[in-house]
């Protein structure tokens, strides 16, 4: 065992992070020789704390040569509520952080969590791509603004689908406003006249008692534009599902959904409802 820790020193190292048990001994070989020794580190932990710090884990010692050593300015332990956690700062990749959630129940922590991982992956893809799109329900209604000017250009009876996306479209920020806990006729109407005065920047301002519209771009309210697309994508991929003008089902329809719209009559309804839904999946996924 000292021959072991013997070969642990050899690295040059200040701070040795094990992921099993460090015995008493080698704890105190360890910090005779001025090495800080830290035992039973998360697996996954390790693996995070390896690549912010540049270092790399290793399960032998005897190339000392050929390990790749992490570093950072400061370890220091730190006590947050009843927990005791090790805080390393300074770290090489100088971007990464670690975020503590604490909650009253495991229900709260669960939902703060959730939250948390939505908000972070819109945070990634906004990364990627970096364009945005203004949100409030902006995006929805000029996006049904647009729909509705090409309905009246379509013939016969494609174009009561095309109204219909269109009305799908509005629901988004009316399930906002519903959400809230606002009159949602009330403001969505107000919403659409703005939108068709030319105030094409407005959206729904739920901060404001009562509710109201404002300018989204100089509330700073802006969304993902990748995820947009990807929202009104899927959604759309599930409208087409069906063929409202022929009353036929596309192949690739699943069978529990060919057995739902069978069982309606109103095919444009049931396009309008699959629209509702992929909607308010996705004002579920907002933080």
């Amino acid at each position: 065992m000292k021959a072991k820790v013997d070969k642990i020193k050899a690295h040059g190292i200040n701070c040795f992070i094990n992921r099993q048990l460090i015995y008493n001994w080698p704890e105190q070989l360890f910090s005779d020789a001025g090495i800080m020794s830290i035992e039973h580190a998360d697996f996954d932990g390790i693996e995070r704390l390896a690549l912010v710090t540049g270092g790399e884990i290793t399960s032998t010692f005897d190339h000392p040569d050929q390990v790749k050593l992490g570093h950072c300015d400061l370890i220091e332990e730190v006590i947050i509520g009843e927990d005791t956690l090790i805080k390393f700062s300074g770290v090489a990749a100088g971007q990464a952080c670690t975020i503590v959630l604490r909650g009253a129940t495991e229900q709260l922590l669960d939902e703060a969590e959730r939250s948390l991982h939505d908000a972070l992956a819109v945070l990634s893809q906004t990364v990627k791509e970096p364009r945005t799109t203004l949100g409030g329900g902006c995006a929805e209604m000029l996006m049904a603004k647009a729909v509705e000017g090409a309905a009246v250009k379509v013939d016969g009876k494609k174009q009561i689908a095309v109204g219909s996306f269109a009305v799908a479209l509005r629901q988004l920020p009316t399930i906002l406003a519903d959400n809230a806990g606002y009159d949602s006729s009330d403001l969505v109407a107000r919403l659409r006249s703005a939108i068709y005065d030319g105030m094409s920047t407005y959206g729904l301002d739920l901060l404001t008692p009562g509710g109201g519209i404002a300018d989204m771009r100089e509330l700073g309210v802006i969304e993902s534009y990748k995820l947009k697309k990807a929202v009104v994508s899927s959604a759309s991929e599930a409208a087409e599902v069906t063929s409202p003008q022929s009353g036929q089902y596309h192949s690739q329809c699943p069978t529990e959904t060919r057995k739902m719209s069978v069982m309606k009559e109103e095919k444009n309804d049931d396009c309008i409802m699959k629209m509702q839904t992929c909607s308010r999946g996705f004002v579920a996924t907002i933080p």
